[in-house]
């Protein structure tokens, strides 16, 4: 076929592709726009769906922060502008979802992990101290769930707890220390297991197999990574483990905590939020906080806050105790160390510590000397002396940096 010219193909050969009329062009562009901005409607309507789900989900303990505000006079004054303490609290309550297999459920809460963590003014390192749920101290009257009010008395800290819920546990712990606590966070078993699993679980080196039909856990020897379930057992179990004292247990919790840390930043989790989400979604359904964190913003603020510290500036440390004298069985803080640690961390100063001894588990109850702490030393007349620059105190702990098997 040829066209008016005797040109084969017609107009199209002559002159290249016929380009489309400039109205169908525009009908074109028109689609285009009105496509990308319904993928941004789109887009943002999902992101405030996602938003709003993840802080709807944070339970915002108002009783406590009503009860310490009552008390606010008594309360410890903040000393170091910026720095951070925030108490953890894990609740081993039976009632809500998932939590009924561990136990009837008798309308009481417990908790037998309590860790104190220490973010400082510059956010170049954080401290985390385990305070041993058997560690006999002053206990305030505390308002129970009841209405009705205990008495003031000496027993064990995790009685707070049972008693008067997050509000005692804070004035306990802030008599005991002489630390305000800024923020607080309470997680169940359910919960805990969530986070874990969100993370696609945590490794753990164990030094010796582990089989205990108690906490349902059996593992062989070496490296493990540990899901929901198992980690839950890891860091309860106490009496089938070691030697069954809350010692070993406490540095179980403080491993795989270390271990968490490391793999939570090792994976870009915090900056990946196809990773992010599931681990939002985990925290934020699981935890009771107090006002100040009870939203999805405050608790990212404090996150990216964190989320760049090495994990070799990561503490673990128990605070320094012994056994209670009159009950072996109960802990009694050691002097003056337990004092010195608290004033480090009230005053902001940096905590050092060195691994525990590999000997008998016995001894991590008691906090090994060390050649840094300042030692009185006689001088010319007799009269006792103090070095006058004394090296910064050391004391017994781990780091998430350090993977050793213990």
């Amino acid at each position: 076929m040829t066209d008016s010219a005797g040109i084969p193909g017609g107009t199209d050969a002559a002159g290249g592709e016929r380009r489309p009329p400039r109205n169908r062009r525009r009908r074109l562009l028109r689609w285009i726009g009105l496509g990308l901005a319904l993928l941004v409607l789109v887009g943002t309507a999902a992101g405030w769906w996602l938003y709003n789900k993840l802080d709807g989900n944070i339970t915002e303990d108002t009783s406590a922060a009503a009860e310490l505000a009552r008390y606010e006079r008594e309360r410890p004054a903040h000393l170091a502008t910026g720095a951070q303490n925030i108490l953890l609290i894990g609740s081993d309550s039976r009632s809500g979802r998932g939590n009924a297999g561990y136990g009837e459920d008798k309308g009481t809460q417990r908790s037998d992990t309590t860790i104190l963590l220490h973010l400082p003014q510059d956010r170049r390192s954080a401290t985390a101290v385990s305070i041993p749920r058997d560690l006999m101290t002053q206990i305030p009257s505390c308002l129970r769930p009841d209405g009705s009010r205990t008495g003031a008395s000496f027993a064990q800290f995790n009685w707070a707890f049972e008693w008067g819920g997050a509000a005692c546990t804070i004035r306990t712990a802030e008599k005991l220390t002489g630390i305000r606590i800024d923020h607080h966070m309470v997680i169940d078993f359910s919960g805990f297991k969530r986070m874990v699993d969100a993370v696609g679980g945590v490794e753990v080196c164990l030094a010796k197999p582990i089989d205990d039909v108690q906490a349902k856990l059996r593992l062989p020897a070496g490296l493990q990574t540990l899901r929901g379930e198992q980690a839950l057992g890891f860091v309860r179990a106490r009496h089938s483990l070691g030697n069954g004292s809350d010692t070993e247990r406490m540095g179980r919790q403080q491993q795989f905590l270390g271990s968490l840390v490391k793999k939570v930043q090792s994976n870009g989790v915090l900056l990946n939020p196809t990773r992010l989400y599931p681990l939002l979604d985990a925290a934020t359904s699981s935890l009771t906080t107090d006002p100040g964190l009870a939203s999805l913003r405050n608790m990212y603020e404090l996150v990216r806050g964190v989320r760049d510290i090495p994990t070799d500036r990561v503490t673990f440390l128990t605070v320094p105790r012994r056994p209670y004298a009159p009950n072996p069985n109960r802990d009694e803080l050691v002097e003056p160390d337990a004092t010195r640690l608290f004033r480090q961390l009230r005053e902001d100063e940096p905590v050092t510590v060195t691994p525990p001894e590999p000997s008998a588990s016995s001894a991590a109850r008691t906090p090994a000397p060390t050649a840094t702490d300042a030692v009185p030393e006689g001088n010319s007349t007799g009269e006792a002396t103090t070095t006058p620059s004394a090296p910064i105190p050391t004391f017994t702990g781990t780091t998430a940096g350090n993977a050793e098997c213990r």
